[in-house]
C-alpha cells in the first residue's frame, strides 16, 4: 500500500508527503497552515520539513501528472504576465487550451521574440501542432511563429487583451497572483518554476470540478483527482 511505503531517509510515508505537497500546491496555504493541518490529524511535522518536500518532489510530482494528462485540445491560448523574483522582474508565458487547462507555464527574464520561440519549443516537444493559435498583439508571437517553419500553416489570431477577448487564459493567471501574494513574492526562479509547474498541474485535475456540473458527476470528478 503507498500509506506503509517510504523512501530511504524519510520519517514520514509516501502518502503523507504527498498529501502535504498537494495541500500546499492545491490551496493558497503557507507552509505553517500545512504544518497545522497535518497537526490535527496527528502528524507532527515541522513547516522546515514540508518545505523541503516541496523542493524536493515538485517536479517529480509535475512530471509524473503531466504523463497522465488526457490529450489536450487543438486551440492554444497564450499570454504573458510580469512576476518579480528577487526583485528582478520576470516574465511568465502561459499557454491554456480551449477547455481552460493549463499546457505549460515557463519563466524567462524577457518578453521578445528569442522568449516567445523558446517557449513554443517547449510546447511544441509536448503537444501536437495546434490548428489556432490565441495571443495578444505583443509582436514577439507573430516573429517567433514566423521562425518556426512547423507553425506557418497555423491560423493566427491576435486578440485585444483590453477587450477581454483572451479572458480564458488572462484568467488562468489569477491563481498564480494568489499564491504570490501568500508567498510575498517568489525570490527564486527555479523554484518559482518548479512550484508554478506544479500549481498549474494539480489545478488541471481539479479544473472541472468549478463548473456547473451535477453535484454526483463532480464528486466522482474529484475522487479521481484524489486518486490521482
Amino acid at each position: 500500500m503507498l500509506s506503509d511505503q517510504k523512501l530511504p531517509g524519510y520519517r514520514f510515508p509516501l502518502a503523507v508527503i504527498g498529501y502535504a505537497v498537494w495541500l500546499y500546491h492545491r490551496f493558497t496555504l503557507s507552509y505553517r497552515d500545512v504544518e497545522e493541518l497535518l497537526l490535527e490529524r496527528g502528524i507532527c511535522v515541522t513547516r522546515e520539513s514540508i518545505r523541503a518536500w516541496c523542493i524536493k518532489f515538485s517536479d517529480l510530482y509535475a512530471q509524473g501528472l503531466r504523463h497522465w494528462e488526457p490529450r489536450r485540445g487543438s486551440r492554444w491560448y497564450l499570454d504573458e504576465m510580469h512576476v518579480d523574483i528577487g526583485g528582478i522582474k520576470h516574465w511568465l508565458w502561459r499557454a491554456v487550451d480551449e477547455h481552460g487547462a493549463v499546457l505549460d507555464v515557463f519563466l524567462q527574464e524577457h518578453r521578445d521574440t528569442q522568449a516567445a520561440t523558446s517557449f513554443f519549443h517547449r510546447l511544441l516537444g509536448e503537444y501536437d501542432v495546434p490548428q489556432v493559435i490565441h495571443t495578444d498583439k505583443l509582436w514577439s508571437y507573430g516573429a517567433a511563429i514566423r521562425e518556426l517553419p512547423v507553425l506557418h500553416p497555423v491560423e493566427h489570431v491576435q486578440v485585444i487583451s483590453t477587450a477581454r477577448c483572451n479572458n480564458l487564459v488572462e484568467q488562468s493567471h489569477r491563481p498564480t497572483r494568489r499564491q504570490e501574494r501568500q508567498q510575498w513574492g517568489f525570490r527564486s526562479r527555479q523554484r518559482a518554476q518548479g512550484f508554478l509547474e506544479l500549481h498549474a498541474r494539480i489545478t488541471n485535475l481539479h479544473h472541472p470540478a468549478r463548473s456547473t456540473i451535477p453535484a454526483r458527476h463532480r464528486r466522482h470528478h474529484q475522487q479521481a483527482a484524489f486518486t490521482m
